[in-house]
């Protein structure tokens, strides 16, 4: 069960992460309207957050170090399917 709720873990923290950071370029980039910003500011802060849902047993580092191979999976994703 941790392994999947990690797994799940992982996607969210990657989307807003990615979604936060995008939402924020479009604002101040692409001249979107000041509320695509704060969205986006609210979607990173819940990026800061969600890695402290992992199960208790894991290490801050192991679990960003695991993340970080999730992140560039979900990066190239979104860069080919969104942007």
């Amino acid at each position: 069960m941790d392994i999947a709720r990690s797994i799940v873990l992982f996607g969210l923290a990657g989307l807003a992460e990615i979604g936060g950071g995008y939402l924020m370029w479009q604002w101040l980039r692409e001249g979107r309207p000041v509320w695509v910003g704060i969205v986006g500011a609210i979607v990173v802060v819940l990026y800061g957050i969600i890695p402290t849902l992992q199960p208790a047993t894991l290490d801050f580092g192991r679990v960003y170090a695991a993340y970080g191979g999730a992140f560039i999976v979900l990066s190239l994703l979104w860069g080919w399917l969104v942007d």
